[in-house]
């Protein structure tokens, strides 16, 4: 797909093609501006749109649409108010048109940006809106039908993608500089896609071709590139470095566990100072039926997407030598499944973690937090100077904060901070939740040093502060429970129905702003 930035909209309407079905003219909207969207003498050729809306009586509210036929194929689309304009509103703007453009089998379209504050014209601002319609499009038209062997479908209802994506900034002059950073922009917007795409696709591979050595497979793969180091740990590898409290949970499968180690070392290390060095962990449930405690029925459906941390970090690692980043980034995915056979991990049992803790078990479907809490002190041991960690980890946190909002807690209040408005330029939403030391005694134990649950209050903040407990003090540690916006069985915003690839593009986005 070809991206490109238009200085006028006099060049397209002299092309042949514009007069063909296979081009539209997309123009955004403001709520309350439908009378004055088009009081720009670059647009006066499109006087027959105001005209057609206000014949329809046409208000622009987020999402609402008409199409008009002639004389120029062209959509109309709600943006909301213009106060809650931001990069997602973009993001979405653009998804919601690329899907009608491809309904109606359309190969160019042509956006027709309207007027924005001037704080997105700046360098910045700019970088980030030409990443945000790439992203649009890139993750909007995204499907997964792998597995679909309609043979009517695939022949008869062939989807036509988008050739060409045009924008037009309404208002902003063109300059050598300002298209340098609209096409580094669009650069940026189809790398993270390309890395969140790839995430989903995994999310969405079911239990029985994604076992831990199916992620081990992929993490050799990723290996092959340039500057990227592997370590695959198996059975006797995990119990010899005193990893039990992962390979509890992995010991009730038939697929054996897996400990994924990938290094990325930049291409030109720092002459003058040391590298920082991140480390990016992600729970690597591969199915997760609860174990011996098992889960009921509808609670196991889309269990498969209890991976969809690891699969981030896959999908980080892969790509993160396309934005040059001059740090030291370790991705490390403790990868099992948690099923509940004859050698399976039973409530009561004690296990001693790496970092020599010992966790009595009190409920097995409580694995993700026993899987991290030897990631966190393996990465704790590589002395990162900041650890990152994405789990679906709890049910309380799609509780407290509902489906499209990831948890955000840790011991750094400037990292927590860093990530969440890096998740507001990404798109993903993050919301902190407080640790709170009242709550500690929820995780005591009379025989153990800790227990793997607390009560069924704040269980989002108690997981968390179980995983505080792995991490070295002097590292700067951010958890991210992903558990609500990891996985959607209806689809929203830009993200169709199955894995999303969530805290891809907000990490990708977050290593970029912070490569030296």
């Amino acid at each position: 797909m070809k991206f490109k930035l238009l200085d006028s909209i006099e060049k397209t309407l002299s092309e042949k093609r514009v007069k063909e079905f296979g081009r539209i003219f997309v123009f955004g909207v403001f709520q309350n501006e439908e009378n004055i969207f088009l009081q720009n003498k670059n647009l006066k050729e499109f006087d027959f749109i105001y005209k057609r809306i206000k014949q329809l009586d046409f208000k622009a509210k987020k999402g609402k649409n008409i199409i008009i036929e002639s004389p120029f194929y062209s959509l109309v689309y709600g943006l909301d108010k213009k106060d809650k304009f931001d990069y997602d509103a973009l993001r979405n703007f653009i998804s919601g048109s690329s899907k009608i453009a491809r309904t109606n089998k359309i190969k160019d379209i042509i956006f027709i940006i309207p007027e924005l504050h001037k704080e997105y014209y700046v360098k910045s601002g700019l970088f980030y809106l030409s990443a945000s319609v790439a992203e649009g499009v890139e993750l909007g038209l995204y499907e997964f039908k792998k597995y679909v062997t309609n043979d009517k479908e695939k022949n008869n209802n062939k989807i036509i993608y988008p050739e060409t994506i045009s924008i037009y900034f309404n208002g902003l002059k063109i300059t050598k500089d300002i298209i340098n950073t609209v096409e580094e922009g669009f650069e940026f917007g189809k790398k993270t896609s390309l890395a969140a795409n790839f995430a989903r696709d995994i999310v969405n591979e079911p239990g029985n071709v994604v076992t831990p050595e199916y992620l081990a497979g992929i993490a050799r793969e990723i290996s092959t590139k340039k500057n990227m180091d592997c370590e695959i740990f198996g059975e006797k590898d995990i119990v010899k470095k005193g990893m039990n409290a992962f390979y509890g949970v992995g010991q009730g499968s038939k697929n054996p566990p897996r400990f994924i180690h990938l290094t990325y070392k930049p291409r030109n290390k720092s002459k003058n100072k040391k590298n920082k060095k991140i480390a990016i962990i992600g729970k690597g449930i591969t199915f997760d039926s609860g174990g011996l405690s098992l889960k009921p029925a509808d609670f196991m459906t889309t269990m498969k997407s209890d991976k969809s941390g690891a699969c981030a970090v896959l999908g980080i690692m892969k790509y993160i030598q396309d934005f040059d980043i001059n740090l030291e980034v370790h991705g490390i995915i403790a990868a099992c499944e948690n099923m509940p056979d004859g050698g399976a991990q039973r409530p009561d049992d004690v296990v001693k973690a790496l970092n020599g803790k010992t966790i009595e078990i009190e409920n097995t479907d409580a694995e993700g937090r026993l899987t991290l809490a030897d990631a966190l002190t393996f990465a704790s041991n590589l002395e990162a100077d900041e650890i990152i960690d994405l789990a679906t980890l709890t049910g309380a946190c799609v509780v407290a904060l509902g489906e499209y909002t990831s948890g955000v807690m840790g011991n750094d209040k400037d990292l927590i901070n860093s990530i969440i408005s890096t998740g507001q330029i990404s798109g993903e939403r993050m919301w902190e939740l407080p640790f709170d030391d009242n709550m500690k005694e929820k995780l005591s134990s009379s025989i153990a040093d800790l227990k793997n649950v607390g009560n069924r209050y704040g269980g989002a903040i108690t997981a968390g502060m179980f995983l505080e407990e792995f991490v070295s003090d002097k590292i700067k540690w951010c958890h991210i429970d992903i558990a609500g916006p990891a996985f959607t069985k209806t689809g929203f915003a830009y993200n169709p129905k199955g894995g999303t690839g969530v805290g891809t593009r907000t990490l990708l986005y977050y290593l970029n702003q912070h490569k030296i």
